[in-house]
């Protein structure tokens, strides 16, 4: 089992999880990301793991060049971090327009839990900003639209996404929707 720690860069208050995943590959991770921060998978990611790139192939094209970045639907968590479970720090990017930047730390490996049913999301705080919100700075925009029924974008924003509360997080929620885990979109084509 892998513990993680994973943090939106550049949010304040901090948006965070800390989640238990089993051993699977880096892109099995990017779903298990995705469903405890509340994204939605609509957009391309990739990973930095000691300066190695890690995506997709079939969605990650170096087309100018050979491709540099190696393949996260085959490698492992058990081979990309390290065996004696020291603390690891990688980089997790998602959304490439809105540049969503994730500090992951690797926790280590804690002792299975009996009876516990794995992904878990042991904990964390804030809700996940709304897809398509124009990255770190447009999520500022945004809260301070919908805060301030003044504001010319006010009603634009809440109809374009509804109420929107940035504190609310539920770690069993969470946990739950990972469980379900995604659709896989490559059955859907």
């Amino acid at each position: 089992m892998f513990q993680f720690r994973i943090t939106l860069r550049g949010t304040k208050p901090l948006v965070w999880r800390r989640i238990q995943v089993l051993d699977d590959t880096l892109d099995k991770l990017h779903e298990h990301i995705q469903t405890a921060m509340g994204w939605t998978n609509s957009h391309l990611h990739h990973f930095f793991i000691q300066g190695q790139r890690y995506g997709d192939p079939e969605l990650i094209k170096d087309d100018d060049e050979p491709s540099h970045t190696l393949d996260s639907t085959r490698t492992l968590l058990s081979a990309a971090l390290p065996a004696d479970g020291s603390p690891l720090s990688l980089e997790y990017e998602y959304d490439f327009g809105d540049g969503w930047m994730h500090d992951v730390l690797f926790e280590g490996s804690p002792p299975r839990q009996p009876g516990l049913v794995y992904p878990q999301c042991l904990e964390g705080e804030q809700a996940c900003p709304p897809e398509d919100v124009g990255g770190i700075h447009g999520y500022a925009d945004y809260l301070k639209a919908i805060a301030d029924p003044s504001h010319p974008r006010h009603k634009e924003l809440l109809n374009w996404r509804g109420p929107f509360n940035p504190t609310k997080f539920d770690a069993r929620r969470t946990t739950h929707v990972m469980q379900e885990g995604m659709p896989d979109w490559r059955k859907m084509v």
